[in-house]
């Protein structure tokens, strides 16, 4: 594991690029599914079609919840991003689950982590065992390709029973990795 540099997360040029452009992927995802389903309203307002509106609220509506929570939750992407600073680990997608990725921190510590809310690939083709993370261990962060560009967060997918030791719980509190309970964030 090797941690770059003393500064942030954020203050890399192409980490700040990529969740600007995580957010207007989020907001144009958000605003076509308010639009899906407002589109049915508009048509049984001009009496076009009956069946238009069942079959795309059918579609919609689960989704949105989904969406809504991603655009909400990139906040605390930024947060991590602020506080943390970028390590570069090794790490493998588990292959019968592709959301999964295993981290290795050292070798006492190897993690699984599930991205959310949507799977993504995070190794590259240049740097097919490298990643980079910015959060705390025990409850997850942001990972990225090697350069920062695209930041996508992690979630534990199994916490061992005995828990994790170390680490700042106060930092992890304030930027949202951590509940007042002590538990890990979920979204």
């Amino acid at each position: 594991m090797t941690i770059l540099a003393g500064k942030v997360a954020w203050h890399h040029p192409r980490t700040a690029a990529g969740y600007r452009k995580l957010t207007r992927s989020r907001a144009v995802w958000l605003g076509c599914l308010v639009s899906a389903l407002l589109a049915p309203l508009l048509c049984i307002g001009l009496a076009l079609s009956s069946a238009l509106p069942a079959a795309t609220w059918v579609v919609t509506i689960p989704l949105l919840p989904v969406v809504l929570l991603a655009f909400y939750r990139r906040h605390r992407i930024a947060a991590v991003l602020q506080a943390y600073p970028w390590q570069e680990v090794t790490a493998h997608h588990v292959v019968q689950r592709p959301s999964i990725i295993e981290i290795h921190f050292s070798e006492a510590l190897v993690p699984t982590y599930r991205m959310i809310p949507f799977p993504a690939r995070v190794t590259s083709d240049a740097h097919p065992e490298l990643i980079w993370f910015a959060g705390d261990p025990r409850y997850g962060g942001v990972v990225s390709p090697v350069g920062g560009h695209y930041p996508v967060r992690v979630v534990p997918d199994k916490v061992p029973a005995e828990g994790w030791h170390g680490g700042d719980d106060v930092l992890a509190s304030r930027v949202g990795l951590r509940r007042r309970s002590g538990k890990g964030t979920q979204t």
